[in-house]
């Protein structure tokens, strides 16, 4: 039927063997092709949006975050999930004005398909929910540990081997941390209870006091020769490798170039 109207409408198209492909002669028959293809495009939606409409007719989706006007409109809390689900669908589309997706009716079967996924995704991404898996959450002791190390990291304090101290003012690999210099040793020991498993409970340890790396120390830094030990990361710091260095000396490059960027803009 395609073949029918093309030539309908250029009968004085012929068709090439070597070309495998319909030729159509004359200087605006670009212009006239594309007209074409313009009008069998939208046809062929036409014909897909009624389509559509039938199949939503007979088997219809319902669900509160489908809206259903000329088009389908799709309005859920943001998911990364939905996201590209949606995205997935031929034809659909973001609008702004209405914060939400619009679908046309020929594309109806393949969000039908991509549907219980992306309800699914909706129903875990609202507010309620999420509500709830806090609450959970807070309840597990993976929580409680976090909010710990993040107690800690607050304070800069740091459990330390009492028999096995770094060196104080120069600047070591930790696990947590990444390269800092530790400054002080308080003496205080740390309790039982308030050292993660990664730390042995054999040994009595101590509060240290730490701060992040200079760009200048992390320069003057020489490498280990050879990757930390079980033993090594066990307590807690080692030597920097050049790799730990490398990383943490481009940190610091990319914070001191901040730091300049807003002194720049304060000064201007």
């Amino acid at each position: 039927m395609a073949v029918e109207r093309f030539r309908h409408a250029f009968p004085r198209a012929r068709w090439s063997d070597v070309r495998k492909s319909w030729f159509v002669p004359g200087k605006t028959a670009t212009r006239r092709i594309d007209r074409w293809l313009a009008q069998e495009a939208e046809m062929l939606a036409i014909h897909g949006d009624s389509k559509g409409r039938d199949a939503f007719a007979f088997d219809p989706i319902s669900s509160p975050y489908l809206e259903v006007s000329d088009d389908l409109r799709v309005r859920t809390p943001y998911s990364k999930t939905i996201l590209e689900e949606l995205r997935a669908v031929p034809w659909a589309s973001w609008d702004d004005e209405l914060r939400a997706w619009r679908v046309p009716f020929r594309s109806y079967e393949e969000l039908r398909r991509r549907w219980p996924r992306i309800e699914r995704a909706a129903q875990h991404a609202e507010p309620e929910a999420r509500k709830r898996r806090r609450e959970v959450a807070r309840k597990t002791e993976a929580y409680k540990a976090a909010q710990q190390r993040n107690a800690e990291r607050r304070r800069h304090r740091y459990p330390l081997p009492a028999e096995d101290l770094p060196p104080l003012g120069r600047p070591v690999a930790t696990e947590k941390y990444g390269i800092v210099v530790f400054n002080e040793v308080s003496g205080e020991f740390v309790e039982p209870f308030e050292l993660t498993a990664s730390f042995q409970s054999q040994c009595d340890y101590v509060w240290g006091r730490w701060r992040s790396a200079t760009l200048p120390e992390l320069v003057r830094t020489w490498p280990a020769r050879s990757p930390p030990g079980v033993d090594e990361r066990s307590r807690g710091w080692w030597q920097p490798t050049l790799a730990e260095l490398r990383i943490a000396r481009r940190n610091a490059r990319s914070i001191e170039r901040r730091k300049q960027n807003r002194a720049l803009k304060t000064g201007g």
